[in-house]
């Protein structure tokens, strides 16, 4: 079994890549902290775009959402007066009601994913990273921000500051997640080329994750979301550079010093391997850009034989 943590496209990509070569043997935790309330509704953004990438459902022009959506509750919104900043598509909002549905009738988010994506066809196992509710609240130059609220309505305009996790001190990691993480079938755990602050880090707030990471007894290895210094999509990039860092592979790298044994880096980055070797970590560098399911595929092959070597 493989172990991943993810969110966001990027982590979406490469969890299609693992499951078409891996199917049943991936195990794929996703970052919840993105989750809101919103029109009545419980939203799980990251759930949802790995629900529907690893289904082959989703609209690979926009990365979220599902292919072929129609937009008439949108429309008729609008038309109301509603709020729209936060786009639902027709299809979408089935599972957003269902969720909404089986929350109030005290399902656990596990089991509400579990049934979801055993209603989409997949075989593999997708986890919310815990039960409990955590938000991730960004502080920045306007005050401090819901995250939707920073990363959807106000297109991560606002300068990036921080963050904090309400909540994470009163959850509990998804045992499922700590199952994984004790499971003699475990052959190594994979950091998605996602988002380090806003997709991995809420996962490692959950009290006992970062240790039980740290504890591990099988290779770790992350991917960088940054090509050639900049971010494939999403705001790592511009986060980088508000805290002060270097846009680079190489910052990445630092944010997961002693989480890590490997660090797989981009072809065009590749001047950067000693560099992150300094750290303590072997340095792989392949192709990263996952253009299509197909490439993904092919970089989930490379990434298996290198935790071969990781061994």
């Amino acid at each position: 079994m493989i172990l991943t943590l993810a969110g966001g496209v990027g982590g979406a990509k490469l969890a299609q890549g693992l499951y078409r070569v891996l199917q049943q043997d991936l195990t794929v935790v996703v970052n919840t902290g993105d989750d809101f309330e919103h029109l009545g509704l419980c939203i799980s953004p990251d759930l949802d775009t790995v629900m529907y990438t690893l289904a082959d459902l989703n609209n690979r022009e926009t990365g979220w959402g599902l292919a072929g959506e129609t937009w008439n509750f949108m429309a008729m919104t609008r038309s109301l007066g509603g709020e729209t900043w936060f786009n639902l598509g027709d299809r979408d909002i089935a599972v957003h009601v269902e969720r909404t549905r089986r929350l109030a009738t005290g399902d656990s988010l596990t089991s509400i994913t579990a049934a979801l994506c055993k209603s989409l066809g997949l075989v593999c196992t997708v986890l919310p990273m815990s039960d409990n509710k955590v938000r991730t609240m960004v502080d920045t130059d306007r005050g401090e921000l819901a995250f939707q609220h920073y990363f959807v309505r106000l297109h991560c305009e606002p300068v990036f500051k921080g963050l904090r996790f309400e909540g994470c001190e009163q959850s509990t990691i998804n045992p499922e997640f700590a199952a994984a993480l004790d499971s003699p079938k475990l052959r190594a755990i994979v950091l998605a080329p996602s988002n380090p602050f806003l997709s991995i880090a809420p996962i490692l707030s959950i009290p006992g994750a970062r240790e039980r990471l740290t504890a591990r007894r099988v290779p770790a290895l992350a991917v960088s979301p940054i090509i050639g210094g900049k971010a494939v999509k999403g705001p790592a990039a511009k986060i980088l550079s508000e805290l002060g860092h270097d846009v680079s592979a190489l910052a990445v790298a630092r944010e997961y010093r002693g989480l890590v044994d490997g660090f797989v880096l981009d072809n065009a980055d590749a001047v950067l391997a000693p560099q992150v070797e300094s750290l303590g970590m072997r340095a792989f560098v392949t192709d990263t850009l996952m253009r299509n399911p197909e490439v993904s595929a092919e970089l989930a092959t490379r990434l298996l034989g290198f935790i071969k070597t990781l061994s």
